[in-house]
């Protein structure tokens, strides 16, 4: 949706026509995209979504007992990993990236910083058999799953038949994260006309869209491809990023373009957590991009911000904080499902 500018006097003020939300399967507004994600291929239903939610906070799907996707993945940090700038997994084993946050994953066509997976329904393998997140299996899942007491029943009040297999399992989690979409910011008011920015937001606003919007395009704040924002590789990790997929020396330091959304919630900041505020991310975008032959177009010239329009800048950024998102009931643990009742 396009947000008209209207001057009053000496300012700019933005305005936005009314947008409803949709009446569609994953209750999205009307100014959001097209979802990326195939539904057909894997029909909503509340059943689906509240087992994936009881799988996502299980520590059975590692291979220890002892991790969740949510140990890395909390709800109140925007599904992102707030404790440790790099993931950790079990035996205490230290990963080689920062966990990245999940919300409005429907519009997103790769995952992973690098992109390894372009397929959801598939995603979840990765943390699964991976040996310092969860080291386990899918097919060491299915066994416990199946000697569970609870989750047969679960699987066939859904597919009215009691067998689990690795693809019901992904399938399920998949679909909890699909019902994780952020889409009540402030910013979100004002699209649909009811809260309208302060000046000071508007500046912030007028900056973003000079500076920041060729990589983090409105509404969902990233255009979800691939860029080099002129990190310098850290000598410890020495992550090339997408060129470890591609093998393309041109995708040296190309990383995914994370949305802005949230970031009150989701610091540590970029693929490795090296950033704890964003005002030391702006630092590295006035003073500290690394010149390289991959570094993206909008960053050769570098970008100049006064402290004052950093300010600003900032404080556009906060309106795009969804505390309704990070608070809501329905996407934390399921309490009931794992209290032990004697003899299980």
């Amino acid at each position: 949706m396009k947000i008209k500018r209207i001057i009053i006097g000496a300012f700019i003020v933005l305005t936005a026509t009314y947008c409803g939300v949709k009446k569609n399967v994953l209750d999205s507004p009307e100014y959001f995209p097209v979802p990326h994600y195939n539904i057909d291929n894997n029909p909503i239903s509340k059943a689906k979504t509240t087992l994936g939610n009881n799988l996502f906070y299980d520590p059975l799907l590692s291979a220890n007992n002892s991790i969740s996707c949510a140990s890395c993945h909390s709800p109140h940090a925007a599904f992102a990993h707030t404790d440790h700038d790099l993931s950790h997994g079990i035996h205490d084993s230290i990963g080689t990236r920062n966990a990245p946050p999940l919300f409005n994953l429907a519009w997103q066509e790769h995952f992973m910083w690098d992109g390894a997976i372009d397929n959801l329904d598939a995603q979840a393998l990765a943390p699964i058999s991976h040996a310092t997140e969860m080291g386990s299996s899918i097919n060491e899942i299915v066994g416990k799953l199946k000697n569970h007491p609870k989750y047969p029943g679960l699987f066939n009040d859904i597919y009215k038949d009691s067998l689990i297999t690795g693809e019901r399992i992904l399938k399920v989690l998949a679909q909890f994260q699909v019902s994780l979409i952020s889409n009540n910011s402030k910013y979100d008011q004002i699209q649909r006309g009811t809260a309208t920015f302060t000046q000071q937001e508007i500046s912030g606003y007028n900056i973003f869209t000079s500076n920041c919007a060729s990589c983090h395009a409105e509404p969902l704040f990233s255009s979800y491809g691939f860029a080099n924002n002129g990190l310098a590789i850290d000598s410890t990790l020495k992550d090339i990023g997408r060129q470890k997929i591609t093998k393309n020396p041109m995708d040296s330091m190309l990383f995914k373009i994370p949305s802005l959304r949230n970031l009150a919630y989701t610091f540590p900041y970029m693929h490795d957590g090296r950033f704890n505020t964003l005002r030391e991310v702006l630092k590295h975008y006035t003073q500290g991009v690394q010149k390289s032959p991959s570094l993206h177009t909008a960053l050769k010239n570098g970008i100049t911000l006064t402290k004052k329009e950093q300010t600003d800048l900032i404080t556009f950024l906060g309106t795009l904080n969804d505390r309704l998102f990070i608070s809501s009931k329905k996407h934390q643990i399921n309490r009931d499902f794992f209290i032990k009742n004697e003899g299980e």
